[in-house]
């Protein structure tokens, strides 16, 4: 069983970093500057903690909040286009309540899935810098180590990510190849979870699969690079195997 106020307290903490000055400096500029549209609403303007289940089958590791998102919300994927996608392809899958989410009190659940961060705070651009990627990691960790117990997949959303939950992975003892799987939409690794405390439930808890999917990124949809079919496939696929346990295998998909 997940120790919810040991969630809890992690979540306090997380909000209240300040590690990053950088990050800390423009989350707030964005908090108080504010795009038109939502210039009579209050910003979150602090790091952003995980969402959905406490005790996931899967969970799905992003890049960071997005500015007027999650920045402004205080929700993952919560309030922005990319969201929007995720959200939409988490319902049509059957794990979240509701086919939107535009703020933290909209009554949005998730069942079975749980989704995070490798960075915490919007950063500019999009693009956190190495470092601030690597003071980040602990938070991701920490999270992991209190939720992972049932997680017998990881879902990973563009190629940070997908570098970020190998890393987080490692860190908590399941066992990464060399060379690490290439990230790619569609991309399956199954991966030794034998001698960590990750997977432990049903017939296949000594492993844990890992899944690639772009990120529902603006770019990626309007080019198409990412459809809603694509999406709700690997989610689809991923519900599965979290229920089951099953499937893995070797890695697959474009690189």
């Amino acid at each position: 069983m997940t120790d919810l106020d040991a969630l809890a307290a992690l979540d306090r903490r997380v909000v209240e970093c300040r590690a990053c000055p950088r990050l800390v400096s423009w989350r707030e500029q964005v908090a108080r500057e504010k795009r038109a549209a939502f210039a009579d609403e209050t910003y979150w303007g602090r790091p952003v903690p995980g969402f959905g289940d406490p005790e996931p089958t899967v969970l799905v590791v992003g890049l960071a909040p997005a500015a007027h998102g999650a920045n402004r919300t205080g929700r993952m994927f919560t309030g922005d286009p990319s969201g929007d996608w995720l959200f939409a392809a988490l319902h049509a899958v059957g794990v979240a309540r509701l086919p939107t989410a535009t703020s933290a009190d909209d009554g949005q659940e998730l069942t079975g899935f749980r989704l995070c961060a490798p960075v915490r705070c919007a950063p500019p651009a999009n693009k956190p810098t190495p470092q601030e990627r690597a003071t980040c990691a602990p938070w991701l960790d920490e999270e992991l180590a209190l939720v992972g117990a049932r997680v017998r997949v990881v879902v990973a959303l563009g190629a940070i990510g997908w570098g970020a939950a190998l890393g987080a992975l490692a860190r908590a003892g399941v066992v990464v190849p060399r060379p690490r799987p290439r990230f790619g939409h569609g991309a399956q690794a199954r991966l030794d979870a034998s001698s960590s405390a990750l997977g432990g439930a049903g017939p296949e808890g000594d492993a844990v699969t890992l899944m690639g999917s772009y990120h529902p990124s603006r770019h990626n949809t309007a080019t198409r690079r990412l459809t809603a079919p694509m999406l709700e496939e690997v989610l689809g696929r991923a519900r599965d195997l979290g229920a089951t346990g099953a499937g893995g295998g070797d890695l697959a998909g474009p690189t």
